[in-house]
């Protein structure tokens, strides 16, 4: 399987570098993992003490946060590598101040994984979550350099699991140690004789947990919320948008909306202002403007919800009537209703949280009407429903606390 898998590799690479003449997602990809092992060549001196954190994309970087900004705290000495698989996480911060040096993943070859390390040559190695690349687990292993899994997640139906996974299980036999979400995750790792383990939780809660401990001040959301109740709906898609807008241009309540579509693109958002019919102000646009005379704000820039979500009497998290839901942590924190639609499957804190009544699904724009009409009508249903939110996030915490004591073992 080992030699089919990199022989899919080796195919795929291929593949992409044809695709990649007509979709420019497709030509990041591509073109950004051209010039990383010379770059790190040029940016890595001999003696160079180096901790390498591999994330996914966006959100898996949002997840190990928590650690590369303790592991900054505590290890001054050494210098932070984070590397991306996606381009949606890689051009988001390329730039970040949390890294010392950022780049792409070179593609899972036998080749590539050599390279990368022998020019590396880390001292702890730290992978986020669903990343498990065969080739780079196996050289690491070989090499007998510290690798951690962090915040994973298992699923029965996953390939480690089955019986053509073998090589995959070999793969997550090269982990020195996984930390996981919950118990469900043990019992599977143990079931294929991993038992290097440990339940730590996600390290997304403390992530968020210090969004209460920063200011969230925004002038511009205090004058236009303006002490009114106000909804916000991030990440929304056309999707989401559908069920939201009809509300929007029907509801005779006191409420005002914030609307941060995940597509910022100007088509997008010129189309969704006319389609609304209140008075309505796009961030850009807001300079020298009275916003207490709006009633809809459209963010079109990113970089701004999280805050944003402290304003919030409710949120509406998007991407539940899409592609997929979105981040309903960063609203939840803040104690406030959380509202999706019904794709949430695999993922544990919004399948957590509607078990709980903190999140409300609506599969209809009747059903997401009634929702909030009844949420505006009822204070304290509003209320109770936010606080089941703000403390299953609180007592979620501490993962970070929990993986930082055994990385100090490994330094």
């Amino acid at each position: 399987m080992f030699t089919i898998y990199n022989f899919a590799v080796q195919l795929s690479a291929l593949f992409l570098e044809l695709i990649a003449l007509f979709h420019p997602k497709i030509k990041l990809f591509v073109n950004g993992r051209k010039g990383v092992l010379s770059y790190l060549q040029k940016n890595i001196a001999k003696g160079d003490q180096i901790i390498w954190i591999h994330t996914a994309s966006l959100g898996e970087f949002e997840q190990g946060l928590p650690i590369i900004e303790q592991l900054k705290k505590d290890y001054p000495a050494y210098r932070i590598l984070v590397t991306f698989f996606s381009p949606s996480g890689y051009e988001v911060k390329k730039n970040t101040a949390a890294a010392d040096m950022v780049t792409y993943l070179p593609m899972d070859t036998p080749k590539n994984a050599k390279k990368f390390l022998d020019i590396v040559d880390p001292k702890l190695v730290i992978f986020v979550k669903y990343e498990i690349w065969p080739n780079y687990l196996k050289t690491l292993g070989h090499q007998k350099i510290p690798t951690i899994l962090i915040s994973a997640l298992f699923k029965d139906n996953q390939i480690y699991f089955k019986g053509l996974g073998g090589f995959m299980r070999k793969a997550l036999g090269n982990f020195t140690h996984i930390f996981v979400q919950d118990s469900k995750s043990i019992a599977l790792l143990s079931g294929i004789g991993i038992k290097n383990t440990d339940i730590s939780g996600d390290t997304r809660f403390d992530r968020v947990i210090e969004i209460l401990h920063r200011d969230n001040s925004l002038k511009f959301m205090e004058e236009f919320k303006n002490n009114t109740q106000t909804l916000v709906a991030g990440s929304t898609w056309p999707e989401d948008e559908a069920i939201l807008v009809p509300y929007i241009n029907s509801s005779e309540f006191p409420l005002k909306f914030v609307l941060a579509p995940h597509n910022i693109k100007l088509e997008h958002i010129n189309k969704l202002r006319a389609s609304i019919n209140k008075k309505t102000v796009l961030f850009s646009e807001i300079e020298n403007k009275d916003l207490t005379d709006y009633e809809v704000l459209i963010v079109d820039t990113i970089g701004l919800l999280t805050k944003i979500y402290s304003y919030a009497d409710i949120s509406y998290v998007g991407g539940g009537f899409a592609t997929g839901l979105h981040n309903t942590l960063e609203p939840a924190v803040h104690g406030i209703p959380v509202i999706i639609g019904p794709n949430f499957k695999g993922f544990k804190e919004a399948e957590d949280l509607v078990i709980k009544g903190g999140i409300l699904v609506v599969k209809s724009k009747m059903e997401f009407n009634t929702l909030i009409n009844e949420l505006l009508a009822d204070l304290k249903y509003l209320s109770k429903t936010g606080n089941i939110n703000g403390t299953y996030v609180s007592e979620n915490k501490g993962a970070s606390v929990q993986i930082m004591t055994y990385i100090r073992t490994l330094l």
